[in-house]
């Protein structure tokens, strides 16, 4: 499997790590241990609401980045938003 890191793009002082065909944020363990209580004590709207945001973020930035739209089949993309791509 390969793997790379680089800077992170957005420039958060977060670096980022390709494995395979997916993209992880490196953080430090304190912050993720925050984050993972945060999303224990999150209802499931507020989770839900982050999960569409997050979405939405994540297609602007593909967007802003040039690459083209529309490639993946509705069916995978309905899943991925509902949860089904995890």
């Amino acid at each position: 499997m390969f793997m790379s890191a680089r800077p992170a793009e957005r420039g958060d002082g977060h670096d980022l790590i390709h494995l395979g065909g997916e993209t992880a944020v490196v953080v430090p363990l304190h912050e993720y241990r925050m984050l993972e209580t945060l999303r224990e004590r999150a209802s499931a709207e507020e989770i839900e609401e982050a999960e569409i945001e997050a979405a939405i973020a994540e297609h602007e930035a593909w967007k802003a980045a040039g690459r083209p739209g529309g490639t993946i089949p509705h069916e995978a993309a309905a899943a991925e938003l509902l949860g089904g791509g995890q």
